[in-house]
């Protein structure tokens, strides 16, 4: 189906990177809009008629040719169109305010789908702040912009259509003379383009930058406060702010600041139609003209070069929503509609052969790993700080690249798809990535499933159910209101709630004690039985019970059972006994 498809009520946008392509589901409301718009806008022309005519019989009136009885018979009948046109309008305005609306929540969620896909080297190039700015302020300048061309197209076009005619009907020739200076206007106008493209770039930008800091200020308030910095960083806000401050008011002068001008020149014309419309009021001009026409024609000009002032200043924001379009454009990407990962598959053997791992554009971290591992097993991978565990981790994920092979019952891990991988591996990372949630919602991820057996696998329950809520307590801002070692178990609770056939962890213990690290261990001896664990940690106490150890060192990596490393890697015994000689000094 061209244009949209729907996925639980969310409309899904074939082409989000075409503008076009927004417009194409809303075509009931488009339909709304075109009725309401062109009612209305035709009916505009009624005011400066009547009011003419009211004029006309207040004269009559007042040289006994008309009655009151006269005036309130016109006043009834205007006030009958006047309700009809503005019940118009209302239907005009809530369907441009729905269709803005539609605009958005679509941009937006296909916005998010392009954010969520984003590789890591597309990450590298934007920051959180810019990508906020992009995802809330130009989503809104973009969808104003085209709700804007839309409803403009009835509230200018056929509005200045109508009072055109209206006014050629009365004269001519005096329409074309004052109509001259209105397309000044416009060319003014479109002049600027430059201008309000390069502030509202900068302005964007700015805003980004901003958006940024906020978020470094909340992050790390403790730290500024700690050590002392506070002042420092206030300075370096401040002078962010200023420049944001300083792009604003440019952004909105152009804007704002021309309309009066646009108006002024548009109005020049009324200069023609007091001389000129005189004459005809006095039978001395082209036509011939009463009272009430002259009323009419002065009013309907005011009215047209009011919305052509008005027109020529939706030029300067559809330059704006342009500037935001052209920011966000790039973040867009078709939306690839994946079945579910299905739970329960079983992988029988994992074999990694002469593997080498790199980040993205870099040379490898790792090279000649081999090892392999059977469902049931638990295998421990280790080395010295910054020897390449966590990098080995993510490759299961995709975030690393690696050359060799890595096969999953003889199917190679990088001919499978990202559901394909999420079904058969779960991942926790070495961060623990907690959202601004509850308890609760942090482990089931919106899965129905009750959580008390899971956070007692990892030791939490007690801890939470002491919390002022309990599962439903929130943990703060990336899970600030907890501890690192609660935070991390969280984590792990989660992974272990969304269980695969694969399991990587990435230092699961790195904040527990020695006997939560045990007991925790039991239960992923018992989570092991049918499936594999590859578990990344620095902690070696618990490695002589791991079923096969990958010991990361010197840009590779060794594999076998501990007592087999101890024996022929000196660096890994080295490791191992510098571990066991703290732990002990701890234990006294």
């Amino acid at each position: 189906m061209s244009g949209q498809r729907k996925k639980r009520g969310i409309r899904i946008i074939d082409s989000p990177d075409k503008v076009l392509s927004y417009f194409k589901p809303e075509k009931k409301v488009l339909l709304l809009i075109a009725i309401g718009g062109t009612f209305f806008n035709v009916g505009m022309t009624a005011g400066p008629y009547f009011e003419g005519r009211l004029a006309q019989c207040l004269y009559d009136c007042i040289m006994g040719r008309a009655s009151a009885g006269d005036m309130l018979r016109v006043a009834v009948t205007y006030l009958t169109v006047f309700f009809f046109v503005q019940l118009m309008r209302s239907l005009k305005r809530f369907s441009g305010a729905r269709l803005r609306n539609d605009f958005s929540r679509n941009m937006r969620h296909m916005l998010y789908n392009g954010i969520v896909h984003m590789s890591r080297e597309e990450m590298k190039q934007e920051s959180t702040g810019a990508i906020m700015t992009k995802a809330i302020a130009d989503v809104d300048a973009c969808a104003t912009g085209m709700q804007q061309v839309t409803t403009e197209i009835f509230d200018t076009g056929v509005l200045l259509a109508s009072y055109l005619v209206m006014l050629f009907v009365y004269d001519w020739r005096l329409t074309l003379l004052s109509c001259l200076f209105m397309p000044l206007s416009y060319a003014i106008a479109m002049s600027l383009k430059k201008p309000v493209t390069r502030i509202n770039e900068k302005y964007k930008a700015t805003a980004g930058k901003l958006n940024q800091e906020t978020l470094d200020r909340v992050n790390n308030a403790v730290t500024y406060r700690v050590y002392g910095r506070e002042k420092d960083r206030d300075a370096s806000y401040e002078k962010i702010l200023t420049e944001y401050e300083k792009t604003a008011v440019q952004s909105n002068l152009w804007g704002n600041a021309m309309t009066p001008v646009y108006n002024i020149i548009c109005m020049g014309g009324i200069l023609f139609i007091i001389w000129f419309g005189g004459k005809n009021v006095l039978g001395t001009g082209w036509t011939a003209w009463d009272i009430g026409v002259f009323t009419t024609f002065v009013s309907c000009f005011t009215k047209l070069a009011q919305k052509a002032s008005t027109s020529a200043k939706l030029f300067n924001s559809i330059q704006r929503a342009q500037v935001s379009w052209h920011r966000i454009q790039p973040l867009f990407r078709e939306y690839v509609e994946l079945p579910a990962p299905k739970d329960g598959e079983s992988v029988e053997t994992l074999k990694v052969s002469e593997v080498s791992v790199s980040y993205p554009g870099f040379e490898p971290v790792l090279k000649g790993i081999s090892f392999e591992a059977g469902k049931g097993q638990i295998i421990g991978v280790t080395g010295a700080i910054a020897c390449g565990k966590t990098a080995f981790g993510k490759t299961f994920i995709g975030d690393t690249n690696y050359e060799g092979s890595i096969t999953l019952d003889g199917i190679e891990l990088r001919e499978l798809n990202d559901v394909e991988k999420s079904g058969l591996i779960a991942y926790m990372g070495h961060e623990p990535e907690l959202m601004s949630d509850t308890v609760r919602e942090n482990i089931l991820l919106g899965k129905e499933q009750e959580t008390e057996s899971l956070l007692k696998m990892v030791h939490l329950k007690e801890e939470v159910a002491a919390m002022p809520h309990g599962e439903e307590s929130f943990v703060g801002n990336g899970g600030q209101q907890l501890s690192g070692g609660q935070q991390a178990r969280i984590s792990l609770a989660r992974t272990i709630c969304h269980k695969k056939s694969i399991m990587v962890l990435d230092d699961p213990f790195s904040a527990v004690d020695k006997k939560t690290e045990r007991k925790i261990f039991e239960e992923l001896r018992r989570l092991a039985e049918d499936r594999i664990i590859l578990l990344l940690s620095h902690r070696l106490s618990l490695f002589p019970e791991m079923d096969g150890v990958l010991f990361l060192h010197d840009g590779t990596g060794s594999f076998g059972i501990h007592e087999q490393l101890l024996r022929e890697k000196p660096s890994y015994a080295s490791l191992y006994e510098k571990q066991q000689a703290g732990g002990a000094s701890d234990e006294k």
